[in-house]
């Protein structure tokens, strides 16, 4: 029989938030997307906010995102979550509205309409996942995959004369004069994870004071797309994703 006594003397450190569905996690072990989804909803339990919030997913890993965040979710068309979540916003004011976008989306076919989004100062928080690859439709070279990355549709690497740079989507933005607090941040460590929720909190919370767009790109691991293990994906990471990928704030306010 189980010591009742013993468990009510153990410190909770962790609790799901009620603002996750029970509905289990369909993503692949090792993947960055739950802890995302995590802590966005973390972040708006503990704001208070889950009436008040209004969230977009487009098409690509980021599409479940509806069947795990217990707030109105909107579907978007591929790369459109952008000016579908402009419309909400400026139609609902009031309402704390946020995108949730893999690089595929964001950085490929939604390259458009997350500029164009941005550089208007649309008073909304995009959270972007950059793990350097398509993962839901058969691991393809997105903007974002490295160069010399081997992805199905770059099996001999990514060439930069053929393919053309990496795109920096996150250094791109925060030089739009609508964009008033851009970061780029990771979970595969638990400071990384920390740091994440930091700024998730950040994106909310400066949506109340009406100045602009507020762009959160999470670093992420995709074992699947990238043929590896789990554990060595968290290092595959850090030797080449944080370096063409530098974690850090890119512009705060007050300070840019």
């Amino acid at each position: 029989m189980e010591d009742n006594t013993v468990l009510e003397d153990l410190e909770l450190v962790y609790e799901k938030p009620h603002t996750l569905s029970d509905t289990a996690f369909h993503y692949c072990p090792g993947c960055g997307h739950g802890v995302a989804h995590r802590l966005i909803m973390e972040v708006v339990e503990e704001m208070g906010i889950e009436e008040q919030t209004i969230g977009v997913a487009p098409v690509g890993c980021s599409v479940f995102a509806y069947h795990y965040m217990m707030v109105d979710m909107q579907e978007a068309a591929h790369g459109r979550a952008c000016a579908v979540a402009t419309g909400i916003r400026r139609l609902l004011p009031e309402k704390y509205v946020f995108t949730y976008q893999g690089d595929g989306d964001l950085a490929a076919i939604g390259t458009a309409e997350t500029i164009h989004t941005v550089n208007r100062g649309e008073n909304i928080a995009i959270f972007f996942i950059n793990n350097a690859i398509y993962g839901m439709t058969g691991g393809q070279m997105a903007p974002t995959t490295l160069c010399h990355q081997i992805t199905s549709t770059s099996p001999y690497g990514r060439e930069v004369e053929a393919m053309g740079h990496p795109l920096k989507m996150t250094d791109l933005v925060a030089h739009l004069p609508g964009a008033y607090y851009v970061t780029r941040q990771a979970v595969h460590t638990p400071n990384a994870v920390r740091k994440c929720k930091k700024a998730i909190r950040n994106a909310f919370e400066y949506q109340k004071l009406h100045k602009g767009t507020s762009f959160v790109e999470i670093v992420s691991n995709c074992p699947s797309g990238w043929r590896v293990n789990p554990a060595d994906s968290i290092k595959w990471l850090e030797d080449n994703m944080l370096p063409m990928y530098p974690l850090g704030d890119l512009k705060v306010p007050g300070k840019n």
